[in-house]
């Protein structure tokens, strides 16, 4: 699905001072990469790793809805922040990191002097409302840091995180009109009735508390907070925007504009004023809570108890200097950037979602407490079940299992009775293709990360995958692929099922249950059914077993039975049967020479136009790196006898999908595996299928690169000679011994020791 970045922003003065930080600060290489420039997912802002709080400018408000349809220019907004506009309308507090659909933009606070404006005013016309013009020039954006001038009324904006909690700093001019603006109409894909009810409750001359209920995306969320200011405002007042509210009651008898202690509304905004003295400091905390106000109220003191912003910026900083170490590299300052920067995408997501008690609310609506783990969301599995998760496997295994028990408590929870497909807030929204928790939770079982019942984890997989009322699944099983006419997507979701349902089998074959086993092995070889040999592809069938009579584009990507792909691609994708797959489209010469040609071909614009989350800076020839599918077909040469040509593939795709430069990214980082995919292929190997305990050799990019593992462990990636122009194996030693073949095992890296490369300008 498609998604969105994560970036840092770093002005000129920041870079050069990183260069002047110790090498082991691994924080400073944390750089500008926000996407393709037609897309710029991103939000520049302060997060901690994993965190729920991601505290960011928004620069526009664009609504999803434009006269009864969709607006097409909401997508340039997934993330609330356009690197090319020039104004910010405020900072919001909750956002998705390189998702192509999107939701969230909670509580959004803005400064201002002056005049109140509760409106944001145009971009064009700042001055109309409360928006501000800005410049990169006076942005600065760090792990767990952001700062801005706000051109309006010179103000700067700082802000910093904890899990939990937004921590809001304001450097203000001397006035005697200063205001704190908080807009509970805000959000990221609006729309006017998207607001479902909204509540605040004032406590004291400084503190206010209260919930925001939500439609969208998850279409039954709910998040409560508590909003903090280091001295007491001098007055509150709200206003109520709503239109349609046809019964209020009998609040009339209140005069409660201002300073009444408590309001609700589908639409409110809010307004906090104080007289400030030159450069005076106005600090907010925001803590936030899907559970109740007291929730927000008890992570706020747990979390940041004081004033001290240096102190949370610092300390939300350590923690990523913790995650960062866990890969260490030696490479270029460029191929550091772009290192790191995946590194801190990759942990960006999936989110905590829990109070510091361990409290969240669950996929039925009710109070769970989560007992021995940390619950998480913000799943995107269509896109991370492929590297992230696999990543998370390798250097974040106790966060990985936790992610698989938070899974398993969806599934309990589940009204469907089914695992997660995307997930967030305490809602399914069902959104992309097959169910690809079972890929995760596979892989964490076959690699023996499965510290929670592994027989009740395969009896939930096996409950989803036979679920058939979802989305053509009966079909599946019972015809072995899914008829064209029941489904637009009836290839791709034929393919992913098929591999599924491989993942099942290995995990069943774990366990002992072969009857299990016997049953979804068959239903993995279903991708057979959908290949026609004649045409070479993966080709829509119709329910009488004919194959498509109208016409069939292999490189057209709308209306040719697959999602988000085109067969060129998704003919690729058997990743749980690379040698069948090989066989049935002609043996290793016939493969070879489809492999060429999808990475030469010139694929015309005409073929993607109407494709939002693709550009031509996503595409070599007609591989489509910024899509997730085809993540895994560079290595497939590994399956051939031409292996080196993995090799070459991997070293191109790297530096024209991967640049440090604010539109190096070759699409949308699509919560973090993008940038899962770079971490794998700048070391060196690639999941190509999940699930299982083999990775496929590519080509490393940098010169050496430490893993550290959980128990405290090393794998060591040595890589002699490597350059540009020597991007091809001539040896590799395993633990001092020759390795025979291009795949290693998950074993041979977490039992530690070192890998050797020894690379040469011929491929042999």
């Amino acid at each position: 699905m498609k998604k969105t970045l994560t970036v840092l922003f770093a002005c000129a003065a920041l870079m050069a001072n990183a260069q002047k930080k110790s090498d082991n600060n691994l924080v400073q290489y944390v750089k500008p990469i926000i996407g393709t420039e037609r897309m710029g997912h991103t939000f520049p802002g302060a997060t901690v790793p994993f965190g729920m709080v991601q505290l960011s400018p928004e620069t526009d408000t664009a609504s999803y809805d434009l006269n009864g349809h969709y607006n097409p220019d909401v997508y340039k907004y997934c993330a609330g922040y356009q690197y090319e506009d020039k104004t910010i309308v405020g900072f919001s507090h909750t956002h998705f990191s390189g998702t192509g659909h999107s939701d969230l933009g909670d509580f959004l606070v803005m400064p201002m002097v002056g005049e109140l404006k509760l409106n944001p005013g145009t971009a064009d016309k700042p001055g109309s409302g409360y928006r501000s013009a800005y410049s990169h020039t006076n942005e600065v954006s760090e792990a767990n840091y952001y700062k801005v001038k706000l051109d309006a009324s010179g103000i700067i904006a700082e802000m910093t995180t904890s899990a939990r909690v937004g921590f809001h700093q304001y450097t203000f001019p001397k006035s005697d009109n200063a205001h704190i603006i908080l807009d509970l109409m805000a959000g990221i894909y609006n729309y006017p009735d998207k607001n479902v009810w909204t509540y605040v409750r004032m406590v004291n001359d400084s503190t206010i508390v209260g919930y925001r209920q939500t439609n969208g995306w998850a279409r039954t969320r709910t998040l409560y907070f508590a909003m903090t200011f280091n001295k007491p405002f001098i007055q509150m007042g709200y206003k109520n925007f709503s239109k349609h509210e046809v019964y209020g009651g009998f609040w009339g008898k209140f005069n409660h504009v201002k300073n009444f202690p408590e309001t609700a509304a589908r639409q409110l905004k809010l307004w906090f004023d104080f007289k400030t003295e030159e450069g005076e400091k106005i600090k907010i905390k925001m803590a936030l809570s899907p559970v109740s106000m007291d929730g927000a109220l008890n992570n706020m003191q747990a979390e940041i108890p004081g004033w001290d912003f240096d102190k949370v910026k610092n300390d939300g900083q350590e923690l990523w200097e913790k995650e960062l170490h866990k890969i260490v590299i030696n490479a270029s300052y460029d191929d550091k950037v772009n290192f790191y920067t995946s590194m801190y995408h990759a942990m960006i997501n999936p989110t905590i979602y829990m109070d510091e008690d361990g409290q969240y609310k669950g996929l039925d609506q009710n109070i769970h407490k989560a007992d021995g783990f940390t619950n998480y969301t913000t799943f995107s599995l269509w896109d991370t079940h492929r590297a992230l998760h696999p990543l998370f496997n390798i250097i974040e295994p106790d966060r990985n299992a936790d992610m698989v028990k938070s899974m398993l408590a969806h599934y309990d929870q589940s009204p469907e009775h089914m695992l997660p497909v995307w997930s967030n807030s305490a809602n399914e929204n069902w959104c992309m293709s097959g169910f690809h928790s079972v890929s995760v939770i596979a892989d964490a079982v076959i690699k023996g990360n499965a510290p929670f019942d592994a027989n009740k984890a395969l009896d939930a997989c096996i409950a989803t995958a036979t679920h058939r009322d979802y989305q053509s699944t009966g079909l599946f099983m019972d015809m072995g692929y899914i008829p064209d006419e029941k489904d637009d997507n009836s290839v791709s979701l034929t393919l992913e099922y098929a591999y599924d349902d491989w993942c099942i089998a290995q995990m069943a074959k774990k366990l002992n249950r072969m009857g299990v086993y016997d049953r979804f092995i068959k239903y993995s070889e279903n991708w057979k059914n959908v290949f026609d040999p004649q045409a070479g592809f993966m080709h829509p069938k119709e329910a009488d077993g004919t194959w498509r009579k109208t016409k069939f584009d292999p490189f057209t990507t709308i209306g040719m039975g697959f999602i988000e792909g085109n067969a060129w691609n998704y003919t690729l994708y058997v990743p749980q049967d690379p040698k069948g797959l090989i066989k049935a489209m002609g043996g290793d010469k016939r493969f070879i020479i489809y492999e060429d040609s999808l990475f030469s071909y010139n694929l015309p614009d005409k073929y993607f136009a109407e494709t939002e989350d693709i550009t031509k800076d996503g595409i070599i020839g007609n591989y489509v790196h910024g899509n997730e599918p085809s993540h895994h077909d560079a290595y497939l040469y590994d399956w051939t006898n031409e292996p080196w040509k993995t090799q070459d593939k991997i070293r191109m795709i790297l530096p024209k999908m991967y640049k440090p430069t604010p539109d190096g990214l070759g699409g949308n980082d699509d919560t973090g595996q993008m940038s899962a995919w770079y971490i794998f292929s700048a070391m060196g190997f690639y999941p190509v299928a999940p699930g299982s305990d083999q990775y496929a050799i590519g080509s490393p990019a940098v010169d050496r690169a430490v893993i550290n593992l959980e128990d405290g462990k090393t794998f060591t990636i040595n890589v002699k000679n490597q350059s540009p122009k020597n991007v091809y194996i001539q040896k590799i030693l395993l633990n001092g011994k020759p390795l025979n073949g291009y795949f290693i095992s998950h074993a041979d890296i977490m039992n530690g020791g070192e890998i050797t490369f020894f690379m040469g300008s011929r491929h042999i």
